[in-house]
């Protein structure tokens, strides 16, 4: 963290935009000050290109008359139903609001408004970290206002609510999925009493909507680690109310002193290792949902342990579900996840045995242009503490991969869609559409797939008929 003095952090807001909101306010007689986040990011140098105003008056009148001293190099938005006003000036967006003061009703985070100080406006922040404060007016113009030491908390690396923790998250729910999102983005440490708080209260998420709660975890997805979220949301009692199948996870059960891995700390494995690689949202979402399929499918075979067979499928079949629940895109980004979670075992039997260029193949074919991604899915799920048998498999990783570059420099697309289509056959054999057409079309598939006859015409003809004929044949069909 960077520590300035009110006189550097004058010079930091030293450039024509800031000095012509000083004029504005000056000229109005209104007190404005930068706030939250902006003035955050400067103490931990990070770039910031969206910055909060809170003027003791109307913000959307200073906004108005910031738009008019700047001309048309500013674009204004005004939102006369939350107060607010916003200004686009280049890559920067400024959002005005007047000084308020907050109370809530307890079946909803819309709180009742009141016009109100600086200092009410500092009460109403959820953490001290967002609640400084910087002087625009040309009399004071750099003097940082932090009521609540959050430069001290910035200092520390800790998350803590400027006032009672249990008031800040039961009046605004949201609140603690942001306090968990900010000590995952930042490395901050949650402080013990504001932690306690989120343990009280987590059943008063119950009151914000899926959407809500999608945007945060899409954040905590999105960090460097964010393993470290979801450990939080678990330990305070939050997981298992937004995300139950992932919070099922961590159960490890015993059996004739036979134990099977913790699924859920294995996951936040898999996860941080492709945050590592990607930073693909959705990617991430299929890490976390890998192995969500593993409590339904779970079972004790006395012969070989716990065995969790088939729970790729499974888990593919909870996707669409839980994106619905959280209100998350149902297009192709959810399809997707859901097909990266049904084939990530795949590259693995593959890595677990000789690798052979038919199981190539139909892999490829399979995943299609996602093979990239599945790939890098499946090198971050090898998290075995055996060091021979990790290597194995990404030696094994290594070699499917040589494959798959020479399949795609190939075209692989036209050399395993079989070049007969369902209509060709109809058409051949005077069939409606229905089941002997798609086994036939299987047929040639899996023939072209295991590399046994070349993918063209006339071959895929021969075979054809006389599949049909066995058919037919078999079932005591008329010729």
């Amino acid at each position: 963290m960077k520590d300035y003095t009110d006189a550097e952090l004058a010079q930091l807001l030293d450039t024509e935009l800031f000095h012509k909101i000083s004029e504005v306010a000056d000229t109005m007689g209104m007190e404005c000050y930068v706030v939250g986040g902006y003035v955050r990011d400067i103490f931990l140098d990070r770039p910031s290109h969206d910055i909060d105003l809170v003027v003791v008056g109307s913000g959307i009148e200073m906004a108005k008359k910031l738009k008019t001293a700047i001309g048309r190099k500013a674009h204004l938005s005004v939102f006369k139903n939350f107060g607010t006003a916003q200004v686009k000036y280049g890559d920067l967006e400024l959002e005005f609001v007047g000084a308020r003061r907050e109370s809530y009703r307890h079946d909803s985070r819309k709180p009742i408004v009141e016009d109100g100080t600086l200092e009410d406006d500092q009460n109403r922040r959820d953490f001290t970290i967002n609640a400084m404060a910087i002087c625009l007016n040309a009399d004071r113009f750099g003097e940082l206002v932090d009521p609540f030491d959050g430069l001290g908390d910035l200092d520390y690396g800790c998350i803590r609510t400027p006032l009672d923790p249990d008031i800040t998250f039961s009046d605004d729910p949201l609140r603690m999925l942001r306090c968990v999102r900010f000590a995952t983005q930042l490395n901050f440490y949650i402080d013990d009493e504001t932690f306690e708080a989120l343990g009280r209260n987590a059943h008063r998420i119950e009151i914000i909507s899926h959407e809500r709660i999608a945007e945060e975890l899409n954040k905590i997805l999105l960090c460097p680690t964010p393993s470290k979220g979801f450990v939080e949301l678990q330990r305070c009692g939050l997981l298992p109310l937004i995300l139950p199948e992932i919070d099922v996870l961590d159960k490890v059960e015993t059996r004739n002193g036979r134990a099977h891995k913790n699924n859920f700390y294995h996951t936040l494995e898999v996860l941080d290792n492709i945050s590592k690689k990607s930073d693909n949202l959705w990617l991430r979402w299929a890490a976390l949902l890998h192995d969500v399929g593993k409590p339904k499918s779970k079972r004790w075979d006395p012969l070989v342990g716990w065995t969790f067979h088939n729970h790729n499928n499974i888990g593919a079949k909870m996707v669409p579900e839980l994106f619905r629940r959280l209100k998350l895109p149902l297009d192709n980004k959810m399809k997707y996840v859901q097909k990266l979670v049904e084939l990530h075992m795949r590259p693995i039997v593959i890595a677990d045995e000789e690798v052979t260029d038919s199981a190539v193949r139909r892999l490829l074919n399979d995943a299609e242009d996602d093979i990239d991604d599945l790939m890098l899915l499946c090198e971050a799920d090898i998290t075995s503490r055996n060091v021979v048998r990790k290597q194995r498999f990404l030696d094994n990783f290594r070699i499917v991969r040589e494959k798959l570059a020479a399949l795609k420099e190939k075209d692989y697309k036209r050399l395993f869609q079989p070049c007969i289509d369902g209509c060709q056959i109809m058409e051949m054999f005077g069939l409606p559409q229905g089941k002997m057409v798609g086994i036939l079309k299987s047929y040639i598939k899996e023939e072209v797939l295991d590399g046994r006859v070349e993918n063209e015409p006339e071959t895929l003809k021969r075979l054809l008929v006389e599949k049909y004929e066995q058919i037919k044949n078999q079932e005591g069909l008329p010729s």
